[in-house]
């Protein structure tokens, strides 16, 4: 496949599709579209959108300033939470190379952009009653995803990509974290979208 196909949108929610479905060869076609990059990142604002659409929305259901929320978690958080998932592929790739293993960025950021669709749909955890395992549930997803991803983008084996890929969702679950305990809104969460809105000390 030497260039994006015509039909973009098409081929972004196909892709989509296909990983959400567990289909993995879906990433040996996304490494492999250099196109396919600008969508990657599109791929993980949109999830980071979606992810804050579900915070505001769990914040309109409880006694809390749900505008306040919506600028912190939804808009500053959704930018804050990219930044952060470049520092997931930054430290996975870092860790890649300590083991010897090529790797190319720029393919790392096309499928992990990819792996990253199931945070859009933690706009669940507006479901109140079942934030938590919703977002749990759909974290653990992704970092299964990943995993898969990064697989098809390296030369490390299995365990390696593991633990490079384990390492990489730490620093950014560590980075969020402390987001959410920035400029809280009533000591619930701060600036961080979707499960990671809400505060550690909770």
């Amino acid at each position: 496949m030497r260039g994006f196909p015509t039909s973009n949108l098409h081929s972004v929610s196909g892709w989509i599709g296909r990983v959400l479905r567990f289909d993995v060869s879906a990433f040996d076609e996304i490494r492999s579209v250099p196109a396919a990059t600008t969508p990657a990142l599109l791929v993980v604002v949109v999830a980071s959108v979606l992810a804050g659409f579900g915070s505001w929305i769990w914040a309109t259901q409880h006694p809390i300033d749900a505008g306040e929320v919506f600028f912190k978690s939804l808009i500053i958080g959704s930018i804050l939470q990219t930044f952060a998932w470049l520092a997931w592929v930054y430290v996975t790739r870092l860790v890649l190379a300590r083991y010897g293993a090529h790797s190319d960025l720029n393919e790392m950021v096309r499928v992990m952009g990819f792996a990253f669709a199931p945070v859009g749909l933690t706009i669940l955890i507006a479901i109140t009653h079942l934030a938590v395992p919703i977002g749990v549930v759909l974290w653990a997803l992704t970092v299964l995803l990943n995993n898969m991803a990064i697989q098809s983008a390296t030369t490390a084996d299995g365990q390696q990509i593991t633990v490079a890929n384990i390492t990489g969702f730490a620093a950014f679950a560590l980075i969020m974290g402390f987001l959410a305990n920035i400029s809280e809104v009533e000591d619930v969460g701060g600036l961080a979208p979707g499960l990671f809105f809400f505060a550690l000390g909770l």
